[in-house]
């Protein structure tokens, strides 16, 4: 993994707003009720995003270093994981394509850590100030996420804990603008991504990125 893997990943971020439109879009109209009245929005959109982030860099990493031992104790364990982090990236394409939604199922994984920690949240609530919204999106950060989970796939085929940080910061970054846009209320930029051929155009530019991953890793297990 290289600077390419960072670009890429917010490539897929941006790709995904599709995605956070409609699973997040409930979630950011709830957030503008925890503002003090007449605030400025952006100030508390930026720190919760911030958050947010810092949440995605945090798993990125432990997901990295997992695949490190991982590829220390089998043979070609890099490329192995590589391959899973192609299935399930095509996975994503079909999923935001609207064509497979098998993704929801494995967003059932991270339920009962997020039923967990959920509680906490609603401690910060009203934010009193900008700086409450940091730890609450770092609390929402680990809202379990399918489009997150796929990507995260990339931080495990790393083999770096670093490189995994680094990967699910370029893909926090990508979807920062859809949540902006979602939080500053431009619906018609909302309505332009729920649109299915807008969907579909995106899932298929992921299954055509994953495509080629996956004929990187099998050339790379055959030589």
């Amino acid at each position: 993994m290289n600077e390419l893997s960072f670009f890429s990943a917010i490539l897929i971020g941006l790709a995904g707003g599709v995605h956070c439109v409609g699973m997040c879009g409930g979630i950011v109209g709830a957030f503008a009720y925890a503002i003090p009245k007449n605030a400025a929005v952006l100030p508390y959109t930026l720190t919760y995003n911030l958050g947010r982030i810092c949440s995605y860099m945090i798993a990125g990493a432990i997901t990295g270093w997992a695949g490190y031992l991982f590829a220390q104790q089998i043979n070609q364990g890099i490329v192995v994981l590589q391959f899973v982090s192609g299935i399930f990236l095509f996975s994503l394409g079909l999923y935001l394509a609207s064509w497979w939604q098998g993704l929801t199922k494995i967003e059932r994984i991270g339920s009962g850590f997020w039923q967990l920690i959920r509680p906490w949240s609603k401690r910060l609530l009203p934010f009193k100030h900008p700086l409450y919204a940091l730890p609450y999106g770092m609390i929402w950060g680990w809202l379990p996420c399918g489009l997150v989970y796929s990507v995260l796939t990339w931080s495990l085929a790393s083999g770096s804990a670093l490189q995994g940080g680094i990967i699910m910061a370029g893909f926090g970054l990508g979807t920062l603008p859809i949540m902006i846009l979602m939080a500053t209320g431009f619906k018609k930029s909302q309505q332009l991504l729920q649109h299915p051929k807008t969907k579909v155009l995106m899932g298929l530019l992921l299954i055509i990125f994953a495509t080629i991953q996956l004929i990187q890793a099998i050339s790379a297990s055959i030589n």
